[in-house]
């Protein structure tokens, strides 16, 4: 290799290290918001949600910086094909955070309304679990995509379907309670929002498992995801 090829690839290097390291640190950003939206739920915060609330701002604001850097990389550096993949993975993560920092925001929307209700039942700390579960989906997808580590990523993949099977619980859960109590109708349907917003959460985690794979591996799984939502099912409108 010329030194200038040299040259090249640290800086190449060096600028994809730049752009990971803010994958990461969004990464960590979205980690905090659904531990902390959750935790506002059960806690009735509404302190907290408002911080929720306002650091989707800060996701945002990450997702604009990495897609400047990528392009940036894109237009100056002419990766080869492997290193393009990198870049066009990057790019795909970072859009898949954005939208889970837009549902943990929703989620703390929903709590600084629930607060002024009376609590259903559970209600909260079953979703807590839930979200429990979907952050260390997110931190495992993560992992394995700074290790390149496929077989972490499709474990990632296939616990998705546990989401939807809490999620499905939780909707047989409050629908139970609304017809047991009209006057739980209001809370529940938020609280069930708060459901949905966790299970589409967990869809792009899966999102970004996938791109590892696909990063790794040069193809997308060909195995459909383990899908369990059912409430389609009961003819009930859940967007």
């Amino acid at each position: 290799m010329a030194p200038n090829d040299k040259h090249i690839v640290s800086s190449f290097d060096r600028d994809l290290e730049s752009v990971q390291a803010l994958i990461m640190k969004m990464g960590g950003l979205v980690e905090s918001m659904v531990n902390d939206a959750a935790k506002a739920l059960v806690d009735r915060d509404e302190e907290l949600a408002l911080k929720v609330r306002d650091a989707d701002k800060r996701i945002d604001a990450l997702e604009v910086e990495v897609n400047e850097e990528a392009a940036r990389v894109l237009a100056l550096r002419s990766p080869t094909a492997g290193d393009l993949r990198t870049v066009l993975t990057v790019m795909r993560i970072s859009a898949n955070l954005e939208r889970c920092g837009d549902y943990a925001k929703n989620l703390a929307k929903r709590t600084s309304v629930l607060v002024q209700m009376q609590p259903i039942d559970g209600g909260s700390t079953s979703i807590r679990r839930m979200a429990r579960e979907v952050e260390l989906m997110l931190k495992d997808a993560l992992d394995a995509y700074i290790h390149r580590d496929v077989a972490l990523a499709e474990d990632v993949r296939q616990r998705d379907g546990d989401v939807d099977q809490m999620y499905n619980a939780l909707f047989r859960e409050f629908l139970t309670h609304m017809m047991e109590d009209p006057r739980n109708i209001t809370a529940c349907m938020h609280l069930h929002f708060i459901a949905k917003n966790m299970e589409r959460m967990g869809d792009h985690v899966t999102s970004i498992a996938e791109q590892v794979i696909y990063l790794v591996t040069g193809a997308m799984p060909t195995e459909g995801r383990p899908k369990r939502d059912k409430t389609s099912l009961t003819g009930t409108e859940t967007t």
